[in-house]
């Protein structure tokens, strides 16, 4: 995987337009001038978990003892349950969010930003390249960087697209995301079945 394709993937899980419903309902009983502090606070946070699990995500693979092969076939189940998603978003997205008053990590930074699939993606690009770090956390920081920006501006976002015009993006960004889950399960099978082959007695 290319330093691009990564930060595209990552970018794709974090799924931004998805969550600019989201933030606005989350973020409407803060008060205008505060809350542009709480989305920088809550982006910054999801920044540190996404780094976080990155670097520290191989770690805990050794120590529950789990191969590549199951973090590759892990990793394309939930991007594809968040793809499906993305497809056929639930009505009453965000709804739970209304009594919260200002959110504080949840749900904004998790699951919003660094959710179970992105924690599973930066573990993945880890755990199967390591030497390969800088470019990693490089992609870490583009994906990141341009859904601040979007989440950000959310307000802009959400005045110029219009509600059907963020759904529209948003079932193409699943679309694309269907596609590499796909991908990525049939790689974490394709693995487990040659490695278990290897294993047969000739």
């Amino acid at each position: 995987m290319t330093l691009f394709s990564a930060a595209i993937l990552l970018f794709l899980v974090m799924d931004p337009l998805g969550n600019i419903p989201l933030f606005m309902t989350a973020l409407k009983k803060v008060d205008a001038d505060r809350q542009r502090v709480v989305v920088i606070r809550e982006l910054l946070i999801a920044l540190a978990v996404l780094v976080a699990f990155l670097f520290l995500g191989q770690y805990v693979l050794k120590i529950l003892q789990l191969s590549e092969t199951a973090l590759t076939t892990a990793g394309g189940i939930i991007l594809l349950i968040i793809a499906i998603r993305m497809i056929f978003p639930a009505r009453d997205r965000g709804a739970t969010t209304d009594d919260l008053g200002e959110p504080f990590i949840v749900p904004l930074a998790i699951p919003a930003v660094s959710g179970p699939s992105a924690m599973a993606t930066a573990m993945l690009l880890m755990s199967r390249e390591p030497a390969r770090w800088p470019e990693w956390l490089l992609a870490v920081f583009i994906a990141w960087t341009v859904t601040a920006l979007i989440l950000f501006f959310a307000g802009y976002f959400a005045r110029f697209l219009g509600e059907k015009g963020l759904i529209a993006i948003e079932r193409l960004m699943g679309m694309l995301l269907v596609a590499v889950a796909v991908q990525m399960l049939l790689t974490g099978i394709a693995e487990f079945v040659g490695t278990s082959l290897q294993k047969m007695p000739s």
